[in-house]
């Protein structure tokens, strides 16, 4: 499952630039892919089970790309794979797609050092 690559990807990620320290939030902005936000939250969860970002909240920013039909002159976000294939308003393969595919850890939230110890 694409997902859940992604999600681990985005794990090893936020594992190497805490150096250590607890990682307590995520901002991921994904272009171009489209993915089910629910699924990747989850398999980040799932993936960071045992590491310095166990429990972090996420914050997701889905940047779909952008289909538009040469024949109808229709515009539209992709939100699946069918219209990356074709054009969803008329069915002509005549389409131009736009957009990032990038997927970036934009921020990480640590822990300040020393918190957490009594």
């Amino acid at each position: 499952m694409h997902e859940t690559g992604l999600s681990e990807a985005i794990v090893a990620a936020a594992v190497r630039r805490a150096a250590g320290r607890r990682v307590t939030g995520l901002r991921v902005r994904i272009g171009g892919h489209a993915v089910d936000p629910d699924v990747v939250t989850q398999g980040i969860q799932v993936a960071s089970a045992g590491t310095v970002v166990a429990d972090a909240a996420v914050d997701l920013v889905l940047e779909p790309m952008t289909v538009r039909c040469h024949d109808c002159g229709r515009g539209s976000p992709v939100h699946d794979h069918l219209a990356m294939v074709a054009c969803p308003g008329c069915g002509s393969v005549d389409i131009e797609i736009t957009g990032s595919d990038d997927v970036v850890l934009e921020s990480i939230t640590v822990e300040a050092v020393g918190a957490g110890a009594l």
